[in-house]
């Protein structure tokens, strides 16, 4: 069988079917005027969309899934940027080290790090801040802004940057017209990244969001255990929709092809 074969375009297709349709069937679901999840309808109707407009918990869950959303990113971006430089570009003891720290969240399981944050926050008296609901975001989506950081920084030419120091620019100068401008593909990209997975963030926020830091994720978990109706399919096709446009602008911005393979 070749590479782009019959077979292997069949198997890929398929494939790609299998992670779709919950999706669509979701998506599909959420336009139903039933009271039921029920397919196929009889009809399309936003009567679900207007449901949640209506609903002041889901409402309040969504600002704040995306406000935390957008500080973690933020807080993480500004905090990748100079730990990317120094560990992309110089060698001094520790390196490995650090470089690891920052990435060691992608290994750590969501529910693990959940139960420590939530013991941490009980000793410090921090449960139910959203201050620090935003730190714990923070720790589990840093080491995506670092992963294409780091990308991006290999591919830097520093010949630049030693162009401007010799016509006599400072340090703020070259990092600010010459250095981001030159990484911020993949500081955007590293934002939007973020962003998502901040945003649909469920295992660890579960376990230290308050009543009034509740997001959107985990109302529609604590949704789905009292009752499923349609709904819950609108909610679900709302979040499938940010996601989608938000993992279309990291394409333009930055390039899926260049995350998969971790390089620029």
């Amino acid at each position: 069988m070749t590479k782009n074969g019959p077979l292997a375009i069949l198997f890929h297709t398929l494939v790609v079917v299998f992670m779709l349709a919950p999706l669509v069937i979701v998506c599909l679901v959420a336009f139903t005027p039933e009271n039921t999840l029920s397919l196929p309808t009889k009809g399309l109707s936003l009567r679900w969309f207007q449901a949640i407009f209506a609903h002041s918990d889901f409402m309040q869950s969504f600002w704040n899934s995306l406000w935390l959303a957008v500080l973690a990113a933020s807080i993480s971006v500004g905090a990748a940027v100079p730990a990317a430089l120094a560990i992309g570009r110089w060698e001094f003891p520790g390196r490995g080290f650090l470089n690891a720290l920052f990435l060691s969240p992608l290994i750590i399981p969501h529910l693990v790090l959940g139960v420590a944050m939530l013991r941490l926050f009980a000793v410090v008296g921090a449960t139910g801040s959203f201050g620090w609901l935003v730190a714990a975001h923070v720790v589990i989506v840093t080491p995506y802004v670092m992963r294409l950081l780091l990308a991006a920084i290999s591919g830097f030419d520093r010949s630049v940057e030693q162009a401007a120091y010799s016509l006599g620019a400072s340090e703020v100068t070259v990092f600010r017209r010459v250095t981001l401008p030159m990484i911020l593909p993949g500081v955007t990209g590293g934002w939007l990244l973020a962003f998502i997975n901040s945003f649909d963030e469920l295992t660890m926020s579960i376990f230290i969001t308050s009543p009034s830091t509740v997001t959107l994720p985990v109302r529609m978990y604590m949704y789905a255990t009292e009752s499923i109706d349609p709904m819950m399919a609108a909610v679900s096709a709302l979040i499938i929709g940010i996601t989608a446009a938000a993992a279309l602008l990291l394409d333009r911005v930055y390039g899926l092809d260049r995350i998969l393979v971790g390089q620029k």
